[in-house]
């Protein structure tokens, strides 16, 4: 299935959804290359919402671009199954093999990433179309992070999923995939 038919299947879940779904298959139907960075307007970008069996607690890593904590992920770079991409970032931000829980999209959202200087060079103030995938991984295995990319990673209780040292964009997100997860679990008693 080809990601304008991946996008278009996904059922929003509130508003915000609704205007990035359109937001995102607009963006596909104006542009050839919406999977690379050479796209300057934005790009794609595949994340994991990665919870822990207990699902109480998910993971996240300290962006340095965005100066706050954030679920993992990054740039489809060329690739259009979203979700090999998410699960590859999962492994490469956190050192997890994340069990995917849910094969298709979990949330979409529409990211804005501010301008910034990356090896040198000035990147200009872009979209992320995020595709978020759902996973669940053990959270007694230890942490790992990459340097060049981020400040740390860490499991947080669902609790502080929207505190302050969250990316600000992020906790109205975050707030919404525990949510929608805690709905999906009651639902399927």
């Amino acid at each position: 299935m080809s990601l304008r038919d991946n996008i278009e299947k996904y059922v929003p879940i509130n508003e915000q959804e609704e205007k990035d779904q359109t937001q995102m298959l607009s963006f596909i139907d104006s542009f050839d290359d919406v999977l690379t960075r050479k796209n300057v307007f934005g790009h794609f970008s595949a994340s994991a919402f990665v919870v822990n069996a207990a699902r109480d607690k998910m993971v996240v890593v300290y962006h340095k671009i965005l100066n706050g904590w954030i679920y993992p992920g990054g740039h489809a770079d060329g690739i259009e199954d979203l979700l090999s991409v998410a699960v590859r970032e999962v492994e490469e931000e956190t050192g997890l093999k994340g069990k995917v829980l849910d094969q298709e999209i979990f949330s979409i959202q529409s990211l804005p990433t501010p301008g910034h200087e990356k090896k040198g060079q000035y990147i200009s103030a872009h979209n992320h179309f995020d595709c978020v995938y759902l996973m669940e991984a053990d959270d007694s295995i230890p942490l790992v992070y990459r340097e060049d990319e981020s400040k740390g990673v860490k499991w947080v209780p669902f609790e502080e999923v929207s505190d302050e040292s969250m990316v600000d964009f992020m906790r109205p997100i975050h707030k919404k995939l525990v949510k929608k997860l805690q709905e999906r679990e009651h639902s399927s008693f």
